[in-house]
């Protein structure tokens, strides 16, 4: 789609230009009959001047030539008459051999007629009795200047009409980009939004987006108040099926099912998994905080909260170490990477011995994450099916709940992969490589 300044630019051009045309061309045509009623009054006068030139001589009506006006006696001057009678017609010596028609029509004629030398003629007849014999009085003269100025005159207005159509485009785009700066301090906003630098939109800003971004902020006040109530309602959920979980996990220790030491071990290895998981959940809406949504995750900020937390969670003397380049921000939502990390951080904690490491590294590619620990690990046949779609890996080899589902989906939707190696510490190696966009 076209830009608005785009649109509204030709469309003011288009409207400028065709109005402009309207106006020259209609101030053409009024000026034009306006001067042609004004020569039609020296035409008469010239006509009423031939006719008191004609005098009455010895062999009948002749022409004073003294009276003429010297324009009708110089060759091809502009200026031509014709005077005709029942039997003969006399014509200007400014015509010399040429031949100037009789109109049709009294009056000033409609249409300029064809004179010598390629002129357009203004002809005016009228018609007069004089001595008893009726005659006719033709005038013309060329027209053709008039016409060239007019053409010169419609050059000059085309050449100052789009100076000035280029100056009025000019100050258009100036005026809309200052009309249109107020959508793109909106627009940075929300991209400020969706990195999470801020909450809400400025409310200042025109009338005309007084309601749009009042509409926003209260979609963002709306989302963010049913995700605090759903993390919330999970949360609470969680610390209230703790407590009936422990007293089933005590039950199904009681003497009344020593009898029945299948169905025992059955329900204490369900009711573990299911604690295992609920403490999972738990512990990811702790690690992932109160995030803003679509913040960037910046390395030196989140990891060392990240880890604090971690050690708080597995309080059991483990060393935990992180290495990123200094500065380094990953471009990608914060909430979605302190879920990912957290998760395999977590696991890592798990089945360490003594030691987990995170190295987060930087290529022309994208960046790398391996997340490393000196546990027992994962033999290398099993790997593969560990990553499998749908495959969890506390289903394939009992106890290690790592619980790759969730991380396996972020990766994907980044277009990025995982995989399982040996680490240098002993244990895995989990490595996330991420495109940089």
């Amino acid at each position: 789609m076209r830009s608005i300044q785009r649109r509204l630019g030709l469309g003011l051009a288009g409207t400028l230009l065709l109005v402009g045309l309207i106006l020259a061309q209609a101030s053409l045509w009024v000026f034009d009959r306006g001067l042609r009623t004004y020569l039609e009054g020296d035409l008469r006068d010239e006509a009423q001047g031939l006719l008191a030139a004609l005098v009455r001589g010895p062999a009948g009506l002749q022409l004073d030539e003294r009276r003429l006006d010297p324009s009708f006696q110089r060759q091809f001057s502009g200026h031509y008459f014709r005077i005709d009678f029942s039997d003969r017609s006399w014509r200007s010596r400014s015509l010399w051999d040429r031949e100037l028609l009789k109109p049709d029509g009294l009056g000033m004629q409609t249409e300029l007629g064809d004179g010598p030398q390629g002129q357009r003629l203004l002809i005016y007849r009228a018609d007069y009795r004089r001595y008893g014999e009726n005659l006719s009085i033709s005038v013309a003269m060329d027209y053709q200047p008039i016409l060239q100025s007019f053409r010169r005159m419609q050059w000059l207005g085309l050449g100052l009409g789009g100076a000035a159509l280029l100056l009025i485009l000019i100050a258009q785009r100036y005026t809309v980009r200052r009309a249109l700066r107020p959508l793109e301090q909106v627009r940075q906003q929300i991209v400020q939004l969706q990195q999470g630098c801020r909450t809400d939109l400025d409310a200042e800003v025109p009338e005309e987006l007084e309601s749009l971004v009042a509409q926003i902020n209260h979609l963002l006040a709306h989302t963010e108040d049913t995700l605090k109530r759903s993390r919330n309602a999970l949360g609470n959920l969680g610390h209230a099926l703790k407590t009936p979980l422990a007293v089933l996990i005590s039950l199904a220790g009681r003497e009344e099912l020593a009898a029945h030491p299948a169905l025992r071990a059955s329900m204490r290895e369900q009711l573990e998994q299911i604690e295992q998981r609920l403490s999972r959940e738990l512990g990811r809406a702790r690690l992932a905080g109160e995030a803003l949504p679509g913040a960037r995750f910046d390395c030196a900020q989140e990891l060392p909260g990240l880890f604090a937390t971690l050690a708080m969670i597995h309080d059991r003397g483990l060393s935990l170490d992180w290495q990123a380049p200094a500065g380094l921000v990953l471009p990608r939502d914060r909430e979605d990477l302190l879920e990912l990390l957290g998760n395999l951080l977590d696991n890592a904690c798990k089945w360490a011995e003594q030691k987990v490491q995170l190295t987060v590294e930087e290529s022309a590619e994208g960046y790398r994450l391996s997340v490393d620990d000196d546990g027992p690990g994962i033999d290398a046949e099993r790997r593969e099916a560990v990553l499998g779609r749908g495959t969890r890996l506390d289903e394939q080899v009992a106890g290690h709940g790592l619980g790759l589902g969730i991380v396996r989906d972020i990766i994907e939707a980044w277009n990025g992969r995982i995989e399982l190696q040996d680490s240098p510490l002993g244990g895995l190696r989990v490595m996330v490589s991420l495109p940089r966009r």
